[in-house]
């Protein structure tokens, strides 16, 4: 023990920070998964499995996290994908089949081979379940109808979907059960459809009022080597949409609407327009997951911004004025800037001190950001004390939080708005500030300004 501390004492000053920084990940990677996992406890997950999957190396892989999540008291419903095992199947039997505005069209003879394959699928899952001891049930729990002719164009074994039986599908999630929907839906007659995987996973996650949809498939990575990315929607670290509202997403399918791409960018967009249909009547959020990344399901349950692309309606996260017991979570939120000296040291007397001027920014209950606006009488007030955690430092939070405190400004009729800064006058400045003098603070200001420490002072005037 002794030799253990001389080590630590023997560390300069930035080994020590650079250990602290590497625990504090730790120990908020580990606060995510606890406060998660309350969070969703109960709650409705459904998962699309595109069958590609399957015969991926990380299939056992993502079996398992799924199963992690059934006994951390989530509550589990599957629908396999059959898409490419339809093809082949169909393929080997020399039966013809095309596809006209995303669904399969096929003469009778097709739907007992379209039917095996469907079920195929959903036994490969079931058996990989019972691999880590879940018990899965196969159901015939959808009620379609044929979607007919439309256009002129005979659609044949192609089914829409009529009735989803939740009374049923409750009664085997609460035996603790996971339930797989193959891609068949059956008349009141019993006469069998093709439906759609994807379109049903959507449909029982908005029955269900679930709080995740989750689209798995290969390759799924939305990014700037693959679509056009509006200007407005922020990127992670490694270039990829991490999340999108409904306003957003708008943005980014209006921008790919009349782009000639392979057909996984056709595919991805479908599932982002269903995404949008799911949000849109009930279900908190859908994720379009890389099935190709190992973890990619547990990431995106358990981390505030995951490993996918999350879309949401405008209430995922908020700002809202800091509360006394947010004090620990902003002191060790703006701990990181003090250490680079960006930020000037706070105590937790002087947050309690000046507890009204702070905002924070709540993110599935935790808190991502922060900042201040300090009144100086009737005419100017300080932003300051901006962070933002790494983890959503790519999503915009800075911007809008500084674009939420100009506007509190405004409705208190303050003239202008200044900040004080050693190493972030360019963001400022491309916010608008301009640099102005240390004799244009208010005299209260003026006063605690530190030559030693030289901040520059940027104004934003007339607001």
């Amino acid at each position: 023990m002794e030799q253990s501390e001389n080590n630590i004492t023997n560390l300069d000053a930035n080994q020590i920070i650079d250990i602290q920084a590497r625990i504090k990940e730790k120990s908020e990677r580990i606060r995510d998964v606890i406060r998660y996992i309350g969070r969703f406890k109960n709650a409705a997950v459904v998962i699309h499995i595109d069958d590609r999957i399957l015969d991926s190396p990380l299939f056992a892989n993502h079996i398992r996290d799924i199963a992690l999540l059934h006994e951390a008291g989530l509550r589990v419903i599957i629908v396999p994908g059959a898409h490419g095992r339809i093809d082949s199947v169909l393929s080997q039997n020399s039966i013809f089949w095309s596809m006209k505005n995303g669904v399969r069209i096929t003469s009778e003879e097709a739907m007992p081979l379209i039917k095996t394959a469907a079920f195929d699928t959903a036994n490969v899952v079931m058996t990989s379940l019972a691999g880590e001891h879940l018990t899965a049930v196969i159901g015939n729990w959808v009620r379609a109808r044929g979607k007919g002719v439309l256009s002129g164009i005979d659609y044949g074994t192609a089914g829409e979907i009529d009735r989803i039986d939740e009374k049923t599908l409750e009664t085997v999630i609460e035996n603790g059960f996971i339930p797989i929907f193959p891609c068949i839906g059956w008349s009141l007659n019993g006469k069998p459809y093709n439906i759609s995987s994807s379109r049903l996973a959507a449909q029982i996650a908005i029955k269900l009022k679930a709080d995740k949809l989750f689209y798995l498939l290969p390759d799924a990575e939305i990014s700037g080597k693959n679509f056009v990315i509006p200007s407005e929607i922020g990127l992670s670290p490694e270039g990829c949409v991490p999340a999108m509202n409904l306003e957003e997403l708008d943005s980014f399918l209006d921008a790919n609407k009349k782009a000639d791409k392979k057909k996984d960018f056709h595919a991805v967009l479908s599932l982002l327009n269903l995404s949008r249909e799911a949000v849109e009547k009930g279900v908190t959020r859908v994720h379009v997951l890389n099935g190709s990344l190992e973890g990619s399901i547990p990431c995106e349950i358990f981390s505030d911004l995951g490993s996918g692309t999350m879309i949401y309606a405008a209430d995922y996260g908020k700002f809202r004025a800091m509360r006394r017991e947010d004090i620990p979570a902003v002191l060790s939120l703006i701990r990181p800037f003090v250490q680079k000296k960006i930020l000037l040291p706070r105590t937790k007397q002087s947050l309690e001190a000046q507890c009204d001027d702070y905002i924070v920014y709540e993110l599935d209950g935790a808190v991502r950001a922060c900042a201040a606006l300090h009144i100086y009488g009737r005419s100017q007030a300080e932003i300051a004390s901006v962070a933002v955690d790494e983890t959503c430092a790519h999503i915009g939070l800075g911007p809008k939080m500084i674009s939420y405190l100009l506007d509190k400004a405004r409705t208190i009729s303050i003239e202008s708005v200044f900040i004080l800064t050693t190493q972030t006058a360019d963001w400022f400045e491309k916010l608008g500030f301009k640099a102005d003098s240390i004799d244009s603070l208010p005299e209260e200001r003026r006063k605690i300004w530190n030559p030693k420490r030289g901040s520059k002072v940027f104004r934003l005037a007339k607001l």
